[in-house]
């Protein structure tokens, strides 16, 4: 990309208005995950199907994320996001006009490759907000992330109570989401490639960086999935608590994500990615290992909360290192997605195929176990650590392209 300068009140805009998209992005997200009832009895799908439909997400993800790199060379930064943010949030409305499996498939196919392109686009552009303030910012946007997922499954939980039709709730966040997530995009910044700059390739294996980042991302995401689908399970199967209780917990491994996240970055900025992965792996380990032992309902949520406060800031440090960890952000951002994506998808059926064959109490040992590599394998981001740009600037000075 073209090294151009912006003022700092300019940069400092552009960290609101991308925060603004991830907290869009999360509402999406929430918004369909409430529905999903609704989706399954209007395409007229077996709890299998259904089972089977959900992977689709995933797998479109991870199929379209390497098209995001060659979309923002082609039509810039500020553009290719606007564009993706807009098919994303425009995606909500095709699973609830599903008739059947087949198209319930295709729709979540498009819904997923949306979502991950426009991943791509906005961790690139938060990590080069970040940089050129010289400051932590991508565990507060994935916090923002976090608040518009909640954001938006209260709106569908209010949605569902009231019995609304899934096609006008979708439709009308649709719209809204539509309008605020362009809106903010008018004020990110609008790199453009240089002249003489290669295109990335449309389709290309992740860096050999990106992998060893990714394989870090991979051990969050994945105690992140088997939490929060199998947290209220295992409370009421395995210790027996109450419908409620079981809920609650999940809940409070959600807030305790979305907090960490929040105020994760001057943790970073004190600390470093390094130190903060692992202590934050050595919280979700003490996390796991009162999950496994524990025999009474307060001390497994307890347990759950620290694994949340744990993994929370790990994914946007592992954006953030890739980001820089090479001369093509979008690429390297890329395939820790595609990483981290995979993760999210086989770690709920791998908690219960496992459970199945054991135990619950024996998954959430593999849990913990991953969590271990996140104290092990921190070093990876050190390179993340040492190319932030370390800047202190008047608040009237240009602040120009870091990148050589």
């Amino acid at each position: 990309m073209e090294a151009v300068s912006y003022e700092q009140r300019d940069v400092r805009r552009a960290r609101y208005a991308v925060a603004a998209v991830f907290a869009v992005h999360g509402a999406v997200t929430g918004s369909f995950a409430t529905r999903v009832p609704w989706i399954q009895d209007h395409a007229g799908v077996s709890a299998g199907q259904l089972g089977l439909a959900l992977a689709f997400p995933a797998l479109g993800a991870s199929v379209a994320m390497p098209l995001a790199g060659r979309i923002s060379h082609t039509f810039g930064a500020r553009n290719a996001l606007r564009g993706l943010i807009a098919l994303w949030t425009l995606s909500l409305t095709l699973p609830a006009l599903s008739p059947n499996l087949l198209t319930l498939c295709l729709a979540l196919f498009t819904y997923g490759a949306t979502a991950g392109m426009a991943d791509v686009a906005m961790n690139a552009l938060g990590v080069e907000v970040e940089n050129r303030l010289g400051r932590s910012i991508m565990s507060g946007l994935h916090g923002m992330w976090s608040a518009g997922a909640l954001a938006g499954s209260a709106a569908g939980t209010l949605a569902a109570h009231l019995g609304s039709d899934a096609r006008l709730h979708h439709t009308l966040a649709a719209a809204v989401l539509t309008v605020l997530g362009v809106a903010a995009c008018s004020w990110v910044l609008d790199l453009q490639p240089a002249e003489d700059e290669e295109p990335p390739p449309r389709f290309a294996l992740p860096p050999k960086s990106a992998l060893l980042i990714g394989a870090v991302g991979f051990c969050a995401v994945f105690a992140e999935g088997a939490s929060l689908d199998w947290s209220a399970v295992y409370l009421r199967d395995q210790l027996e608590t109450s419908a409620g209780l079981a809920a609650a917990c999940t809940t409070g491994f959600t807030l305790t994500m979305a907090v960490a996240r929040i105020a994760g970055d001057k943790v970073v900025d004190r600390f470093g990615s390094v130190r903060t992965v692992r202590a934050g792996g050595a919280l979700a380990v003490l996390g796991g290992l009162l999950i496994v032992v524990s025999g009474h309902p307060a001390v497994a949520m307890t347990g759950f909360a620290l694994m949340g406060l744990g993994i929370a800031v790990v994914v946007p440090l592992c954006f953030a290192a890739a980001g820089r960890s090479g001369p093509n952000p979008s690429q390297a951002i890329a395939g820790v997605a595609t990483i981290t994506y995979t993760s999210g998808l086989v770690a709920p059926s791998a908690i219960g195929g496992l459970a199945q064959a054991t135990s619950l109490v024996v998954s959430f040992g593999l849990v913990t176990l991953l969590a271990c590599g996140l104290v092990g394998f921190a070093g990876v981001l050190r390179a993340g650590d040492r190319n932030r740009p370390k800047v202190s600037r008047p608040s009237d000075a240009a602040v120009p392209d870091p990148r050589p």
